[in-house]
């Protein structure tokens, strides 16, 4: 390969990417796949960026050159030392510039034939901020609606197994969209990487079938769904699940059931409701918390404070949620949530 630089469109023709700027550029988002070369670690990308701005750009550079020498010598002998004779690697840094150009000259000097992406990582990201215009215009959205408790999720998780086409925006961001929705020992994924997940999903969806998604305000936990994803789904058909305040109260005792295991973490977050609830019932639900009494907890948090918020949303957030499709059940069992599904799928073939 005698250019030294390619385009996006020629990611698929090489052995490995590269992604060269710093851990900390690399987890906020990277092209997938790409693993993490960095010419500059986080400290030195910072004390780099103040001489040149403070002191001289020419010493920023001379002890930059000296850092990007030393660390691309790091990862010849250690990261890439096994890799063959013909690889091919691809790399980028942000704008394609003096870090990936580095790296990439002295991986042809050893002989491989590598490339930079031209635009860097910039051009990455406004491809994907394009996708996500474009994507969501093309997709047949269905919407799975009803109120906390009534296993959207696990609805959605059956319908994929079930051969449907799904979108699972909460599992995207790790998080279960609501007051209790942190999910254990997993951080949220940066703003940006988010996006890129999603970009991800919504490529690989056939146009012609339907895609299942819940129904979700504009935030899960800290991150936004895209603008005009979130439009999509607000037009898009509704499918609603109205199941019994009995089989949602077992269901959110299952479906929380590591909170229970963390009475204290609980109570905290109960907390977030200040404003919303009156003190009274929040230091009753918070001492039902630390007493482990949660299906008295959960069946008022239902009545008080998830039913009357998913009233005021629906019909004003989903213009079609009027003519939803209605799933009534008293099961939200494996088994129940599996014909749940079934009934989904096959409405939806005719409709």
């Amino acid at each position: 390969m005698s250019r030294t630089t390619v385009t996006l469109a020629e990611l698929g023709d090489f052995d490995e990417i590269i992604d060269v700027r710093s851990p900390a550029e690399y987890q906020e988002d990277r092209i997938p796949g790409a693993i993490n070369c960095p010419v500059l670690d986080n400290e030195q990308r910072a004390l780099i960026g103040t001489l040149y701005k403070q002191h001289s750009p020419f010493e920023a550079r001379r002890l930059g050159g000296a850092l990007v020498a030393e660390n691309i010598a790091h990862h010849l002998k250690e990261t890439l030392c096994d890799r063959p004779k013909n690889w091919r690697p691809l790399l980028y840094c942000w704008r394609g510039g003096m870090r990936s150009g580095s790296f990439a000259t002295w991986m042809r000097l050893v002989g491989w034939q590598a490339c930079q992406l031209e635009g860097g990582y910039k051009t990455w990201r406004q491809h994907v901020i394009d996708e996500l215009v474009r994507l969501p215009a093309a997709l047949d959205l269905r919407v799975i609606c009803g109120p906390t408790g009534s296993a959207k999720t696990a609805v959605l998780q059956a319908l994929a197994a079930q051969g449907a086409q799904v979108l699972d925006l909460e599992g995207l961001a790790a998080h279960k969209g609501s007051v209790l929705g942190g999910l254990p020992g997993q951080p949220q994924p940066a703003q940006k990487w988010f996006e890129n997940l999603i970009e991800q999903a919504l490529k690989c969806f056939d146009p012609a079938r339907p895609v299942f998604v819940e129904a979700e305000s504009r935030k899960i936990g800290a991150l936004f769904i895209p603008e005009v994803l979130i439009e999509r789904m607000r037009a898009a058909l509704c499918i609603e699940i109205e199941a019994s305040r009995e089989a949602r109260v077992e269901y959110l005792l299952r479906d929380y059931a590591w909170l229970g295991e963390r009475p204290a973490e609980l109570a905290q977050k109960l907390g977030f409701l200040k404003g919303l609830q009156a003190n009274e019932t929040l230091s009753r639900w918070q001492d039902w918390a630390l007493a482990r009494a949660l299906p008295e907890l959960y069946a008022e948090l239902i009545d008080l404070h998830y039913d009357p918020l998913y009233a005021r949303s629906q019909n004003r957030n989903f213009t079609r949620f009027p003519q939803a499709q209605r799933c009534k059940t008293n099961d939200l069992s494996t088994a129940g949530i599996e014909q749940l599904a079934a009934s989904i799928l096959k409405h939806s073939e005719h409709s």
